[in-house]
């Protein structure tokens, strides 16, 4: 009767399952909105816009401290949030702006928001980071 090793199925499935916990964990460092929740226009849309929304939707309080510097001020957006949010409904839920679903300089400074709040940093330095990456492009619409 022959012995069949299943070690090299075991480690394999126990390195399968490790790493989909770690890509699991870095989906999990930051507050995220239900993908189900997104509009049908941000589920077609690319994965970094997607996660912006996503992002943008579940941290207001850190996203209407962070300028964008796309001209959108001129449509009355008053911070990158706005970009992506223009209100709350009556239940409490976001009311999805169109605007970034086209903008790569507001989905470029929410996915640096990201990133650096990832390493640790506050949002003032975040903001400083933004303003000094950004400003080359327009004025900031954070008045």
């Amino acid at each position: 009767m022959s012995r069949i090793n299943h070690a090299p199925r075991f480690l394999l499935l126990l390195l399968l399952a490790f790493l989909t916990a770690c890509s699991r964990q870095q989906d999990d460092d930051l507050r995220m909105a239900p993908l189900d929740e997104m509009p049908p226009e941000v589920l077609s849309s690319p994965v970094v816009v997607q996660q912006a929304y996503r992002f943008a939707a579940a941290n207001p309080d850190v996203m209407k401290q962070i300028p964008c510097y796309c001209g959108c001020e001129d449509i009355g957006h008053t911070s990158n949030y706005a970009c992506y949010v223009s209100g709350i409904d009556e239940n409490g839920h976001p009311i999805f702006d169109n605007h970034a679903l086209g903008c790569s300089i507001c989905v470029d400074i929410t996915q640096d928001v990201m990133r650096l709040l990832k390493q640790g940093k506050t949002v003032a330095e975040i903001r400083e980071y933004v303003d000094a990456t950004y400003s080359k492009y327009g004025t900031s619409n954070i008045p």
